[in-house]
């Protein structure tokens, strides 16, 4: 591949990456997009729920075209302890139109999301590993690839390689995440008969249901999930790094220990995995987002600790991230300046976006998550939860007064035994999840 120069270089194919190609693209800008795997979508990992409105922001009715699988109806929550579940869920009608989200493969939908930013005009370039930045002086002018004469140069690169983003270290901009600021998520694909999933999740051809499983996670951070997809499930689990290495314990062995409890099991009957994969998930909100931007260069995507961990949202952080890296990219062409004065445009639209809002709003839960004793949080108080629900349904002749004096006893049990203990954990859950 010869020398060649482009108004900007995007590395990385996934959501943010080909949100911002696109943008330029579609801007009338010169754009290469680069992907390290076979094709866009090969090497990436997530749930598996694509949201409408930050992707119909760049494609109106993309939903029309793209690669979905099936339209969400109902988002339920399972707090497990070893054989039983508190379950709490929503399911409305309204999400059907306008559409809210789907469930989606990245194998599939980040090939077709790549092939709208190729039809605006960028150049893909894919199984190509970019090993360093180009510089000259502090400004960042291209990329060094692992081709042979593989030095692109741009006015602007725009780094969207994921989590463990080569290029933001070569940049300064972060260092190595520490073990609580990302978790380890290992994911099954499993196939299942399509009325088969209809049935036992009680859907109508083309509705969806997404399940988040907390509890059964050996007592470590951790969350679970579970997404129908046409004929297939995707199943899996991420659990806190620092936690893993604490207790040793394997990330498959939590996924093995979820897939045997009675609620999972009756779901995923008789079902064949097609796939496994893990992959890092950041998870340090918002004290953990790096500089984003800088001479030459803009960062976004997971690469900058984009993922609501609450409401588990990577994704349309991503492709918002990505157009807004995208349309500063825009304004500082017609400008002619790509120094930090124009490109520092992206923080501010960054600030002014849900994206900076809302990891705001929940920048307490990282330090949550955190809390030396997190078995309590993902193993005691799951289980004491389960306990006091089982003992209030249970009519076997005493009072609900003694009852409801069992339950509370038995959650302060949980978090230390002292009334003073439990009020302190719920001011400061109250306290993470309101900024």
């Amino acid at each position: 591949m010869a020398e060649e120069r482009f108004d900007a270089v995007v590395v990385g194919a996934g959501p943010a990456g080909s949100a911002a190609a696109y943008t330029m693209a579609k801007g009338g800008l010169k754009v290469a997009l680069i992907e390290r795997g076979e094709f866009p979508g090969a090497k990436n990992l997530f749930g598996g729920v694509v949201y409408r409105k930050q992707f119909e922001d760049l494609i109106p009715e993309f939903w029309k075209e793209a690669p979905l699988e099936r339209t969400i109806v109902e988002q339920r929550l399972w707090v497990l302890a070893e054989d039983s579940a508190v379950t709490f869920g929503h399911r409305n009608n309204r999400y059907k139109e306008p559409p809210n989200c789907w469930t989606g493969l990245r194998v599939k939908f980040d090939q077709w999301f790549a092939s709208q930013a190729e039809k605006a005009g960028a150049l893909p370039i894919y199984e190509t590993v970019v090993t360093e930045l180009l510089r000259e002086g502090e400004k960042v002018v291209g990329v060094r690839t692992d081709r042979e004469d593989g030095d692109l140069y741009a006015d602007i690169v725009i780094v969207a390689d994921g989590v463990n983003s080569l290029l933001g270290k070569a940049l300064g901009v972060h260092r190595e995440w520490k073990p609580d600021e990302v978790s380890l998520a290992v994911k099954e694909v499993i196939a299942l008969p399509r009325q088969t999933i209809q049935d036992r999740f009680n859907l109508e051809d083309g509705e969806g249901c997404t399940i988040e499983l907390i509890g059964q996670t050996c007592g470590m951070a951790g969350l679970g999930f579970m997404y129908t997809n046409q004929d297939t499930l995707s199943f899996g689990v991420g659990v806190m790094v620092s936690d893993l290495k604490k207790q040793r314990v394997k990330p498959y062995q939590v996924l093995d220990g979820l897939k045997k409890h009675p609620m999972i099991q009756r779901l995923i009957q008789g079902g064949e995995v097609k796939e496994y994969s893990g992959h890092l998930i950041p998870e340090g909100g918002f004290d953990s987002i790096p500089p984003l931007s800088g001479d030459g260069w803009m960062i976004c995507g997971d690469a900058a600790q984009m993922v609501n961990a609450v409401h588990r949202e990577g994704t349309n952080l991503a492709v918002s991230s990505g157009r807004l890296a995208g349309e500063t990219a825009l304004k500082a062409h017609a400008r002619g300046d790509f120094s930090v004065a124009t490109l520092g445009g992206y923080n501010a639209a960054v600030r002014e976006s849900f994206i900076y809002k809302d990891l705001k709003k929940y920048r307490g839960v990282h330090g949550l998550l955190g809390m030396d004793d997190s078995d309590m949080l993902f193993g005691k108080l799951p289980d004491a939860l389960n306990e006091a629900a089982y003992q209030m349904l249970l009519v076997d002749g005493v009072t609900k007064k003694d009852k409801q004096k069992l339950a509370f006893s038995q959650l302060r049990e949980a978090v230390g035994g002292k009334n003073l203990d439990l009020l302190r954990l719920g001011l400061k859950g109250w306290r993470a999840m309101n900024g």
